[in-house]
């Protein structure tokens, strides 16, 4: 019987978000191809491309903003997290201690809130 977690993962992302730096063509393009939606904002100079370009420019990309708010939230919870060394830093050798490391972490934060 196979273990549960070894080799590569078969599943793909329904959705990506990203920031501002990974909005170039070929990242909007391998995610298109692989038929993965994504949520990523254009930057000023590329909008401003885009449309001095007219017609041949292409559409804009669509952008969710309600969803991109979320992405915001699950980062500042990593940077909290990243808050405690032990967490930021990752020295346990094995997964299950870095878990329960995380976890206690975790309770932490929502015990001070």
């Amino acid at each position: 019987m196979p273990r549960a977690g070894v080799g590569r993962s078969r599943t793909r992302p329904d959705h990506v978000l990203a920031d501002k730096a990974y909005t170039s063509r070929h990242n909007r393009r391998y995610l298109r191809r692989r038929h993965i939606r994504h949520t990523i904002p254009e930057r000023l100079d590329q909008q401003r491309h885009r449309q001095n370009r007219g017609s041949r420019g292409g559409r804009p990309t669509g952008f969710d903003s309600e969803r991109y708010k979320k992405r915001n939230t699950v980062e500042r919870a990593i940077n909290r997290l990243k808050n405690f060394r032990a967490v930021a830093t990752r020295y346990e050798k094995r997964a299950y201690i870095l878990l329960g490391t995380v976890i206690l972490a975790t309770l932490m934060i929502w015990l001070r809130t």
